[in-house]
């Protein structure tokens, strides 16, 4: 019986080690770091700021009692969770649709301020592992175009300014490689001094050389849009919704691994599949059973997502119109009932959608013919009645006159005789 218990106690020492090897404790400076900060927001909200860790060792660790703070007190972010080796951890502030299509590690509050932070992250010993001491203004980051600030070495120190520079992608790289990023890897690869050289004849190795080993990001064209929704159709919303795009090149675009996703209630990306293309000025459209995406009724708003996380295209509406459609103009989005997708947009005149005034009635010329006719007969009726009518009147007159006459003569008579 105790050779069993003994055995029973090695093999869970043996199971706690082979677990625990898997997640360690960081004791050493930049074993983890502070690699991006988004303290400009998005182009979507000034409040949807941001910040991503990275961890540089080869282990998973654990951040439960972690701290990562900024000097004033706000934000101050009581860490929980795990960060896996050679990986990122994104923080999103609020809620976890700051960015869209990509889901956060933790969520907090706070806002960092425009003109600066000094942060500081600790783990959870109260070791000091890395910092960013930038009050006096953030080394890097642009706030008109919502471009980040990103960490060029994550093995040098984040104090240093010249390891800081602006995301080269409109809303930065959260949860991926930075734009400019030198790894220890790379920095090998740089040409190493002759040992047979004095210090006073070695030339240090210039960054050109060491940024050309690097690998370059990849350009995402751009002009593709959201070009027209259904939003609100006749019938069943679940089948007959659609949101078609346009593409405004003159070449065919890869759209493989682009997403669209919408921004309020139930939140849903469609990844554009494998080899899914589209032509020169040409349309795709596509249904909601397709993409999965819910455009409300009473309100929506969709992005239009490059493989980078970078917001191409972007677009609103309110309350939808039953049968209709939201379009792009030239300079505008306009409800039409002229439904197009696949095709050019089609919006009504405004005087095509007046009611139309009631004209007076034109009669056809063989009707015109055939009332000119019956006037001319009445005419031609009238004159030839009036001679007649005219006679009449004369002889009624003429026999008046002589009956007069015979009276007046009777009477003269009549008072001789008396």
């Amino acid at each position: 019986m105790e050779l069993k218990f003994k055995i029973a106690v090695l093999f869970m020492v043996l199971l706690v080690r082979v677990f625990s090897a898997n997640f360690i404790l960081a004791a050493n400076p930049l074993d983890v770091v502070i690699n991006e900060i988004a303290w400009m927001g998005t182009e979507n909200s000034y409040n949807d700021e941001w910040i991503e860790l990275y961890n540089n060792t080869g282990s998973s660790i654990i951040l439960d009692g972690w701290i990562l703070k900024a000097e004033d007190g706000t934000p101050k972010i009581n860490l929980t969770g795990a960060i896996q080796a050679k990986s990122f951890y994104l923080l999103e502030r609020t809620d976890d649709s700051t960015v869209p299509g990509i889901t956060m590690d933790q969520k907090y509050t706070g806002a960092l301020g425009n003109s600066g932070e000094n942060l500081e992250l600790y783990d959870n010993l109260e070791n000091l592992l890395d910092s960013l001491s930038s009050s006096d203004g953030w080394f890097a980051g642009n706030n008109s175009d919502k471009l980040t600030m990103e960490r060029i070495n994550p093995l040098l120190s984040g104090n240093d300014p010249g390891n800081w520079t602006t995301s080269q992608n409109i809303g930065g790289t959260p949860k991926s490689q930075n734009t400019l990023v030198i790894t220890q890897s790379q920095k090998e690869l740089a040409p190493q001094p002759d040992p047979e050289i004095l210090p006073e004849q070695t030339a240090p190795p210039s960054l050109e050389i060491v940024e050309s080993t690097k690998e370059k990001p990849i350009i995402y064209p751009s002009g593709i849009l959201i070009n027209e929704i259904m939003p609100a159709p006749v019938g069943k919303d679940s089948e007959e919704e659609w949101i078609e795009f346009f593409n405004q090149n003159d070449f065919e675009v890869d759209l493989t691994g682009w997403q669209i996703t919408d921004t309020i209630g139930s939140i849903n990306a469609y990844t554009f599949p494998k080899d899914t293309k589209i032509g020169p000025k040409g349309f795709l459209m596509l249904s909601r059973p397709t993409t999965k995406i819910t455009l409300n009724n009473d309100g929506d708003s969709l992005q239009l997502l490059q493989p980078n996380g970078s917001a191409l295209d972007k677009m609103s509406y309110g309350k939808a119109l039953r049968g209709e459609s939201y379009n792009r103009t030239k300079t505008e989005w306009s409800w039409s009932s002229a439904l197009t997708p696949g095709s050019v947009n089609i919006i009504p005149k405004a005087e095509d959608m007046q009611p139309k005034k009631k004209e007076p009635l034109v009669l056809s010329s063989e009707a015109n013919l055939a009332a000119v006719g019956e006037s001319f007969k009445s005419i031609q009726n009238t004159k030839t009645q009036r001679p007649l009518v005219s006679l009449c009147l004369f002889l009624i007159a003429f026999g008046l006159a002589i009956f007069s006459g015979i009276i007046i003569l009777t009477l003269k008579k009549n008072l001789n005789l008396s």
